[in-house]
């Protein structure tokens, strides 16, 4: 950054002014609105976490039936076609990852960057990892645990691309994460971010995606994953708008994430009426939930949520990466012993296991991320 000295013809106070040189990494001027931490995002990140939960646990079928006893379609002859749009709370995240890693990522260097998301993953991560591989080795817990070589994969959050069992369900989740981490990290960060260079990374990445859809070519798929990309896109996108609401091509790039993000959230994840099948989510359900995901960011980006900056929020979003990784398989354990064990009624029982993950996730922040955490961070950005 150089400083430029600009003198007016008129007599009067000379006036300092900071000029970028071409290409250097600039830093967001914020709205005055935008202040600091945004808490309504902590409390979207939960409630997208208790979307996925309300899913493993009453919208589908699968190893959770066993956990039952019966198909959760019995436990929740209502409620489990709301709950089978849950696993959209996936899709909500990562608007929500698009948004929170453009924001943290933006006049970062890239070896700051990367002490930051590697040391707010991995401790919990880990430590989730030890724990259910231990719990599904009980000879009371009917499931199986993988064996003690892919668990020790798993530790190094690989296993998706490496073909080994997973220990956590969720944890394909985390794969499209690094992914896009290391795509954000060697387009933008690294060369240094700035406005005209993040655009350019979204139109890239977007016009990735639609070739990738058809060139049929595995590797560019697990690259560019075409499925996901446009909700860490359209989440980019809104962090340009936060940062000036009148960003034209801001908008742009969330109107066209979510045209594209919609189509692909439909052409996964619906299907038609099948009395053999579970899930009957209409296209109409599963636009408006991704249209919902993408609308809630969109009023925080733009500062109309800003009085919800409650305290528990922050709590909140504290809790939601540990219940995340845990409450799916976990979970299930809770229910067979509320449900099976003691008899309790499905409602109890789904409320229960939720309050218990919580809790668990509460212990797991307490007493693994907030201790390793910001030592893991300056043990990364002190290495060489």
């Amino acid at each position: 950054m150089t400083e430029t000295v600009v003198s007016s013809r008129k007599p009067g106070p000379q006036v300092a002014v900071l000029v970028e040189p071409p290409g250097a990494p600039t830093v967001p001027r914020r709205r005055k609105d935008s202040g600091g931490r945004l808490r309504a995002l902590d409390g979207l990140r939960l409630v997208a976490a208790l979307m996925v939960a309300a899913y493993h646990y009453g919208g589908r079928d699968g190893e959770v039936s066993q956990a039952w006893g019966s198909s959760p379609k019995a436990q929740f002859p209502t409620l489990h076609e709301f709950f089978a749009y849950g696993c959209l709370g996936v899709q909500v995240f990562f608007v929500i990852s698009g948004f929170v890693i453009c924001m943290s990522g933006w006049g970062r260097p890239l070896k700051s960057f990367f002490a930051s998301r590697a040391s707010r993953l991995l401790p919990a991560y880990w430590v989730a990892v030890v724990l259910v591989t231990a719990v599904f080795a009980l000879p009371v817990v009917a499931y199986r645990a993988v064996s003690p070589s892919d668990a020790l994969v798993n530790l190094t959050m690989l296993q998706m691309p490496l073909g080994v069992d997973r220990v956590l369900g969720v944890c394909w989740t985390l794969w499209a994460e690094v992914r896009f981490y290391a795509l954000f990290a060697l387009c933008v960060v690294l060369p240094g971010a700035n406005r005209r260079r993040v655009i350019m990374f979204c139109a890239g990445w977007m016009l990735a995606t639609v070739i990738a859809q058809n060139a049929k070519m595995p590797l560019l798929d697990i690259v560019v994953m075409p499925e996901y990309a446009p909700f860490f896109i359209g989440g980019v996108g809104l962090y340009l708008v936060h940062l000036d609401r009148r960003d034209a091509y801001g908008w742009g790039i969330v109107a066209v994430s979510w045209l594209i993000g919609q189509h692909f959230a439909v052409q996964s994840l619906w299907h038609a009426a099948d009395a053999g099948g579970f899930s009957y989510r209409s296209s109409i359900g599963i636009v408006l939930v991704v249209t919902f995901g993408f609308v809630a960011v969109a009023a925080i980006a733009l500062g109309w949520l800003r009085r919800a900056n409650w305290r528990w929020l922050t709590v909140a979003g504290a809790l939601t990466y540990p219940f995340y990784l845990v409450h799916e398989h976990l979970g299930w354990v809770v229910i067979h012993a509320l449900h099976r064990g003691l008899g309790l009624p499905s409602a109890a029982t789904f409320s229960l296991t939720v309050a218990s993950m919580l809790l668990l996730a509460w212990l797991l922040n307490k007493y693994v991320e907030k201790p390793l955490t910001p030592r893991l961070r300056a043990l990364l950005a002190k290495a060489r």
